[in-house]
């Protein structure tokens, strides 16, 4: 699988259903959330002012996309929702590598660049440093309407996990972007 193919995929409507353990907390979580991953052009206005924030120029990006949730926790009353821009950069002498920008991040909700690469055998590795944390998500399809995710946040020096978690996720068919 090629990176484009990855990022094309992975547009449209998604049912997730997480299970976090909390280690610092010694607390397990399940999440269930509704995704919607769409695609955006390299002039949208939000993809520009990312590109201007790093200092990116957006003839170097592919497939930006814009990921919104909404969710329920078993752990919170309060509903979970978001939105975030992404914004891959490929690396040119090895396209299966690059950074990932983001307007807010996975472990913290600050605007953050990550480093992904995609293996041989599909999986998606990313891996973003943030000013508390650092987190790994590792994403793959099983087909394409099922997707696996998996994370773990670490300490900011990397020697301690506090969260770990699995995510297994089932594209909406009924409404599903192309």
């Amino acid at each position: 699988m090629e990176i484009t193919e990855f990022f094309e995929l992975s547009i449209g409507r998604w049912r997730s259903q997480r299970s976090g353990h909390h280690l610092a907390f010694a607390h397990f979580e399940q999440v269930l959330s509704d995704i919607n991953i769409e695609s955006l052009s390299s002039s949208d206005p939000a993809v520009l002012a990312i590109c201007q924030l790093y200092d990116t120029d957006p003839a170097s990006i592919t497939h930006p996309f814009r990921m919104t949730w909404e969710g329920e926790s078993d752990w919170d009353d309060k509903p979970i929702s978001g939105s975030t821009v992404l914004v891959p950069i490929p690396n040119r002498e090895n396209p299966s590598r690059g950074k990932l920008l983001r307007d807010k991040g996975y472990a913290e909700t600050i605007p953050a660049v990550g480093e992904y690469h995609l293996s041989d055998d599909g999986i998606f590795t990313l891996v973003t440093a943030y000013e508390l944390a650092a987190a790994e998500e590792r994403i793959w399809f099983a087909t394409p309407n099922l997707r696996f995710r998996v994370a773990t946040i670490k300490t900011s020096d990397g020697k301690g996990v506090t969260t770990a978690s699995f995510s297994s996720e089932i594209r909406s068919l009924s409404n599903s972007s192309s």
